[in-house]
């Protein structure tokens, strides 16, 4: 068992049906329905979840929260910058609002970043040095190098 997994993400937004179709113009679509919160498989083992934000701040016992406030940023992967530049559209056609155009980013990488309609901040990158495995999820494992073979001739 791994500890440190990440299997939920919950997103406190001002009008869940708007949110919804803004997601599910993304390619989500939701799995599960309870009052004021969806779900949505993000990925294999991974939900995100939009909760009306009222309801959400009741239950975390803090008071108010700046809406999308920024302290905190979600990323969509991808294996190559031509993916991210159609998902960056596709979110911007969705009614998302533009926060830095994909582009060759300082690391070697190709990345943007869009708010959501709450505005919550999103980055969708291309990182060269990661992997995918070969369900499409991101595989960070160290590799190891290969082991040199030797051979053994006998004289």
């Amino acid at each position: 068992m791994n500890p440190a997994r990440v299997s939920l993400l919950t997103l406190g937004v001002a009008d869940v049906s708007r949110s919804v179709t803004f997601y599910e113009a993304l390619g989500w679509r939701a799995a599960e329905r309870n009052g004021n919160t969806i779900a949505f498989m993000a990925g294999e083992g991974t939900v995100l979840a939009l909760w009306d934000r009222a309801e959400m701040i009741a239950d975390g016992g803090e008071g108010d929260l700046p809406a999308g406030s920024g302290s905190a940023a979600f990323a969509v992967n991808f294996a190559s910058a031509d993916e991210v530049n159609a998902f960056y559209g596709q979110a911007i056609d969705a009614g998302a609002r533009p926060v830095k155009p994909p582009a060759k980013v300082f690391w070697g990488g190709y990345s943007g970043n869009f708010r959501d309609p709450d505005g919550h901040l999103w980055e969708v990158a291309h990182n060269p040095f990661w992997r995918f495995d070969e369900t499409g999820r991101l595989d960070l494992t160290p590799q190891e190098a290969p082991t040199p073979q030797v051979s053994s001739k006998e004289d």
